[in-house]
């Protein structure tokens, strides 16, 4: 068993003392997202869990119980590391802070073990392409010989993120677009490539994360965040591992226990397809307990 956490928040960021709580109890209670009275058992014990895939964008909070999880636990992390303004991403440490972060983190437990992630881009009349380029110029350059990978993905427009997102335009004049539509083909494949040429002046190896858009005329595959293949590889596992059949069918993971919860990442930033608002992140943040075994209530 795979264990995501996760895609839902960002528990290294926030919920270290519980996930450690859980790893020494040895089990996780997770709560179904659309009926939150079904809830399922999981064992975090030693022999049942293949690997973690920690998703985050400030692990620094867990790094210090690296130790533990050591003991008798593969893990890797994919680590968001964006350079967007802070009408985007709010409560999020500073890019110098990050970097140092991502550094550390990698002389811990080495560039294979954590896969950068830029994501999503968000094009923007304050982020228009050029800005991605010279962000991840600039990040690459940063983080060279600390990563080996980095996955992109394009902004998707559910209808929470449009709202938000159509606030944030009425209240800063910001104009948002989705570069994914047909009608930006060009100029997508354009981003795309100049991207790859990136990856490939830092040794860095490209690859996109759930798209329904094919980048691989720019040179730019579908890949897996939660990957059998870089599981298999890291830690020596012999063992099949089948397609995530809960994600989007473009999604390339493999199966996993997402032990997070929605509406719960203090992050807020304003494309998050996992919150709904600010005041539901209130709410369900003071029905965490970090002795409780599942992450809300």
């Amino acid at each position: 068993m795979i264990i995501s956490a996760s895609r839902r928040t960002d528990i290294p960021a926030f919920f270290s003392e519980w996930f450690m709580k859980r790893i020494e109890e040895g089990f996780v209670c997770v709560a179904n997202p659309v009926n939150p009275r079904q809830v399922g058992r999981f064992s975090l014990l030693p022999d049942d869990v293949d690997a973690i895939v920690f998703w985050s964008k400030n692990p620094r909070p867990l790094m210090a119980r690296l130790n533990e999880l050591d003991s008798g636990y593969r893990y890797y992390f994919q680590f968001t590391l964006n350079d967007y303004p802070p009408v985007f991403e709010p409560n999020v440490p500073g890019l110098g802070e990050r970097l140092d972060t991502f550094r550390t983190l990698s002389d811990r437990v080495g560039p294979d073990r954590v896969v950068w992630r830029y994501d999503p881009i968000v094009v923007s009349s304050v982020t228009p392409p050029d800005y991605h380029l010279e962000r991840i110029d600039g990040i690459a350059s940063s983080l060279r010989g600390y990563t080996r990978r980095l996955v992109i993905s394009l902004l998707d427009f559910y209808s929470k993120t449009e709202g938000r997102l159509s606030r944030l335009s009425s209240e800063t004049g910001t104009m948002f677009r989705d570069i994914a539509l047909p009608a930006y083909r060009t100029e997508l494949l354009a981003l795309a490539r100049r991207i790859r040429g990136i990856g490939d002046g830092h040794g860095l190896e490209v690859s996109s994360c759930a798209e329904a858009v094919d980048l691989g005329d720019a040179g730019i595959p579908h890949g897996a965040c939660i990957d059998a293949a870089l599981i298999r590889r890291l830690f020596g596992i012999e063992k099949d591992f089948p397609k995530d059949r809960g994600q989007r069918a473009e999604c390339l993971c493999a199966e996993s226990v997402d032990v997070g919860a929605y509406n719960t990442c203090g992050h807020q930033c304003a494309y998050c397809y996992a919150n709904f608002s600010g005041e539901s992140i209130t709410k369900n943040l003071a029905r965490h307990d970090a002795s409780s075994p599942v992450l809300i209530g």
